[in-house]
């Protein structure tokens, strides 16, 4: 890992998996710009463009700041080479067009309609490049009645279902404290670019294609059997708080000193062993917790049992007299938690980052791990605008010291 993006060369790191691979990110905060992220984890090379003189948001995103920063940008930027392009203008669309000749995917999260504006819609972008995947992310996909509407995670999150059946009954629906839907999204747009390249490069049609991703129906299809439930039997499933109704065991129960532990041991072997862990061997031939149907029918004596007995022990006592029997269990970690459990130190998920401005930090780790060619953090996300303008537009398209003086004095970079 280097110090500054400059001093960075990927030759200093082994390969990642998507190695070779070229990635031209449009758009701006989270679910485009996460994707991108996660294609750069894994060793594609990222050039994300940015409106000169209006970039990101996420630069400057959030509330919490560390020596006048926001803790967010380099993290979901790292990997990343900035450059700064007016794609409002005639000369910066053809700039743009001119860089799609060197790369395999474009991705951008706009409103649907906005490349098109630019003359830039796909069919525009696959006449210079046949081959090039757009993958575009918005709220509700580029068609449909809705297809027009600006979308954000919350909205999406909530006409997608996932929010309704979150939380406890009677009470106001919540949300995740985090932005779910644009990350849910920014994930299956990475799932389908990487099917996409599959289709093109190994089945072998040489084409490329549009991947249209909306966060309403990334959030859509998180929710189980619900659809069939509602269509053959008209089913609503509803919140039930910290537990799933008819799956029993599995909540969250308090221990002796006060912390949260998630016991899951629903399943018929695993909650044998758990009988016999918390001295209730009896429980696995009892017709009322036998089967999982019985124990769903008898949830709430079943979870007293169980809440009774985990409150005289300590969290650690529970953690540890669970997982040496075999049964699922766990504690509900704040992010200070994660910080001390090994698992997560052991499995690099927390990360050293070294910055140029903001100095050394801990960031998440790279997701998934693969054994040959890790994903690597090569820098952080860079502060400077147009950082790379000078290796993209110069290097890779040829354009003179002279030429980018101009184009930045005609706003075009």
């Amino acid at each position: 890992m280097t110090e500054s993006a400059s001093e960075t060369s990927a030759t200093t790191e082994t390969a990642g998996p998507l190695d070779g691979l070229r990635i031209i990110e449009l758009g701006t905060l989270l679910a485009g710009p996460f994707s991108g992220r996660l294609l750069g984890d894994m060793g594609a090379e990222i050039i994300k463009v940015e409106a000169p003189g209006k970039p990101d948001p996420l630069r400057d995103w959030g509330h919490a700041r560390y020596k006048g920063k926001s803790l967010w940008w380099p993290i979901q930027s790292r990997n990343k080479k900035c450059v700064t392009l007016n794609l409002r203008v005639e000369e910066g669309q053809q700039m743009l067009r001119e860089l799609l000749e060197h790369a395999d995917v474009v991705t951008e999260n706009f409103r649907p309609g906005t490349l098109e504006k630019w003359n830039l819609g796909y069919e525009q972008l696959a006449e210079v490049n046949p081959r090039v995947i757009l993958a575009r992310i918005s709220g509700y996909g580029q068609t449909g009645p809705y297809g027009k509407r600006a979308g954000f995670a919350s909205v999406a999150e909530a006409m997608g279902g996932i929010r309704y059946i979150n939380g406890f009954p009677d009470e106001p629906p919540p949300r995740m404290h985090i932005s779910l839907g644009d990350s849910l999204a920014a994930m299956f747009a990475v799932q389908g670019i990487l099917a996409a390249i599959y289709e093109r490069d190994v089945a072998g049609s040489g084409k490329g294609q549009v991947v249209d991703v909306s966060l309403m129906e990334s959030s859509f299809a998180l929710l189980e059997s619900t659809v069939p439930e509602y269509d053959r039997l008209g089913i609503v499933r509803e919140p039930s708080g910290t537990f799933l109704k008819g799956v029993a065991p599995s909540n969250i129960f308090k221990s002796k000193d006060d912390k949260w532990i998630v016991i899951a041991a629903n399943q018929d072997n695993v909650f044998r062993r758990l009988s016999d862990a918390i001295g209730r061997p009896d429980m696995k031939e009892d017709a009322k917790f036998s089967t999982h149907l019985a124990r769903g029918d008898n949830q709430e004596e079943l979870d007293g049992i169980v809440a009774a007995w985990a409150k005289e022990r300590t969290g650690a006592e529970i953690d540890q007299v669970l997982n040496e029997a075999g049964v699922i269990c766990g504690p509900i970690y704040t992010v200070a938690d994660i910080f001390e459990d090994p698992q997560f130190q052991a499995r690099d998920m927390l990360l050293e980052h070294h910055d140029p401005v903001i100095g050394d930090f801990i960031g998440p780790g790279i997701v998934p791990h693969f054994t040959r060619t890790p994903g690597h953090v090569q820098w952080t996300g860079p502060w400077d605008e147009g950082s790379h303008n000078e290796e993209i537009w110069g290097g890779m398209l040829g354009r003179s010291a002279s030429d980018l003086s101009e184009l930045k004095d005609g706003g075009v970079i």
